[in-house]
């Protein structure tokens, strides 16, 4: 039985990048894919080059125009339960800068049939990050996931990444008002529901590289706010441990 797949990739001046990863999204050899971007309100025309590119492949690709900078968190909130609503079998999410690789969408999507959530993953064998990277960040990154894995008790190799693909069930499951963290530590506090709710997942080896083009949303004030939100995630949620 064939799925219906849509894949959510929030936006935010991503106008270089996007009708690039379009081209990409639609050459894959997936049957019933679909793509919905989530833009807020780009000051670099992202939003109506999403609209050009939807015109292009009608009923493949949707878009949904937010008012400002409302967080990666409700965008990937408000764009699953949209989705679902469409008659998605299977959620997706990654970012639109390049950094996780269209391609391995199709390894994900096969690493379904025997799990709840496919993780394109940083961190486990054949798994790795951009060899141009210095070594500071390298470390700050493992160190990050590995300090998120820790606290709360994950087998979860990679945490903190945010490429991954949902079986319906596990969207229509997470209990998405609970759910408060707006910025990229997000992707750590579904892992965690998802693991206390007894949810299985299996990790795909991906290489993430550096985006190709455009300005990083990453930031120390972010880092930190990450680390912080870590250990109130496992107050919040100690009533489902």
């Amino acid at each position: 039985m064939l799925l219906n797949i849509t894949i959510v990739i929030p936006t935010y001046n991503e106008a270089e990048n996007l009708p690039i990863l379009v081209q990409a999204f639609f050459s894959l050899p997936i049957k019933k894919l679909k793509l919905l971007i989530v833009d807020d309100n780009s000051p670099d025309g992202t939003g109506a080059i999403a609209d050009q590119l939807q015109k292009k492949h009608t009923g493949l690709m949707q878009v949904l125009h937010r008012p400002g900078k409302m967080g990666l968190g409700t965008a990937y909130v408000t764009g699953f339960q949209m989705a679902i609503k469409d008659g998605a079998d299977v959620v997706g999410q990654m970012d639109a800068d390049f950094s996780h690789p269209p391609e391995k969408l199709v390894e994900l999507a096969a690493a379904l049939n025997e799990c709840d959530v496919a993780v394109g993953s940083r961190y486990i064998a054949g798994g790795s990050v951009d060899k141009n990277w210095p070594i500071w960040r390298k470390m700050l990154s493992a160190f990050a996931n590995w300090y998120a894995r820790s606290i709360l008790g994950m087998r979860l190799n990679d945490v903190t990444g945010g490429f991954r693909l949902y079986h319906k069930r596990v969207i229509q499951t997470l209990p998405f008002p609970r759910i408060r963290s707006s910025g990229y530590v997000f992707q750590v506090e579904t892992a965690y529901l998802i693991t206390l709710l007894g949810f299985k997942f299996k990790e795909v080896p991906i290489y993430f590289t550096e985006r190709r083009l455009g300005k990083s949303k990453m930031s120390f004030r972010i880092q930190v706010e990450a680390a912080l939100r870590v250990w109130q995630l496992l107050w919040n949620y100690r009533d489902l441990r």
